[in-house]
């Protein structure tokens, strides 16, 4: 997911697909360690998710506390 999509989305949206990431991330890991896991390449894309998740999520609130 870009960055772009992120911003489209509202704050409770953001915060739903966030937790759905790391609950995936959490069941990669499990996967990859039992070597179940085909490509190993969606972990790391599941970080970047996240991490661009927690960035636009960071900029929205910020935008909320200089609107308030």
């Amino acid at each position: 997911m870009k960055a772009a999509e992120i911003r489209q989305l509202n704050k409770q949206e953001v915060l739903d697909r966030l937790n759905e990431e790391e609950q995936n991330l959490v069941q990669m890991r499990f996967q990859l360690s039992t070597s179940q896991l085909a490509d190993t390449s969606k972990v790391n894309q599941a970080r970047r998710d996240i991490a661009r998740l927690k960035t636009v999520l960071s900029e929205l609130e910020r935008a909320g506390e200089q609107n308030s």
